[in-house]
């Protein structure tokens, strides 16, 4: 599975034939930059047929938006092969989560933004997860806990990852993980000598790898609390 590269670009949904999303990148026609929130107001204006002032005589508010928005950012997420064992659905459906919100500019603070699922789409892939940790024997307090804290990690491992790629995409920094780890390595190393001897991997603007390690922490986390409550 390929993983787009956060600061990808994409053609924005007012440009798509059903103006089903953008990415809040640039506009193809135009060729200015927009936030998602904004692209995300002009789009479902345009489907709408109104202008985007007269967005909120269909939309109560902003928060009902972000809502919408965030359905359709899920809506290409595919289900896990359920004959895997759940650490492996687990880590399929965390996977296949990063790839749709990398996919989109701003997507994770969509997502981060819009409240807990209340869409059909967003609900399909609740319940796909704490599914499959029912499945797998936790307690439905477990599970909920669980399923939360994955949702959290994803979106946060999305925010942190994209964070310095939006920036260089805007002309703020020409790179800013090596700034960040020019700084760290500028620390006097008698004060901060785990910080200064660390510098080459806490800047590193690698997300792959940190995920993976994640991941697998999630998981092993997990398996341990499940064979620790069934003893």
């Amino acid at each position: 599975m390929q993983v787009p590269k956060a600061g990808d670009a994409q053609d924005c949904w007012l440009c798509t034939p059903n103006y089903e999303w953008m990415s809040g990148n640039t506009h193809v026609s135009c060729g200015k930059r927009y936030t998602c929130w904004q692209m995300a107001a002009c789009g479902r204006a345009k489907k709408l047929g109104i202008q985007a002032a007269s967005l909120y005589w269909h939309v109560r508010s902003k928060q009902d938006l972000l809502s919408l928005v965030a359905e359709e950012i899920c809506a290409p997420m595919r289900e896990p092969d359920r004959t895997l064992s759940w650490r492996y659905q687990l880590e399929e459906l965390a996977n296949e989560y990063r790839r749709v919100l990398l996919a989109h500019r701003d997507a994770a603070r969509v997502l981060a933004s819009s409240g807990g699922p209340s869409g059909p789409k967003r609900l399909r892939l609740t319940e796909i997860g704490l599914r499959t940790l029912l499945d797998a024997g936790f307690s439905h307090k477990d599970a909920a806990y669980a399923g939360l804290m994955l949702n959290d990690f994803v979106i946060m491992c999305v925010l942190e990852e994209t964070q310095y790629a939006n920036a260089e995409a805007e002309g703020a920094s020409e790179d800013s993980s090596s700034g960040v780890q020019n700084w760290i390595e500028s620390l006097p190393p008698n004060e901060y000598p785990s910080v200064v001897a660390l510098a080459d991997y806490l800047a590193d603007p690698d997300g792959d790898e940190r995920f993976r390690f994640g991941v697998e922490l999630l998981r092993n986390g997990l398996e341990t609390l499940l064979t620790r409550r069934k003893a």
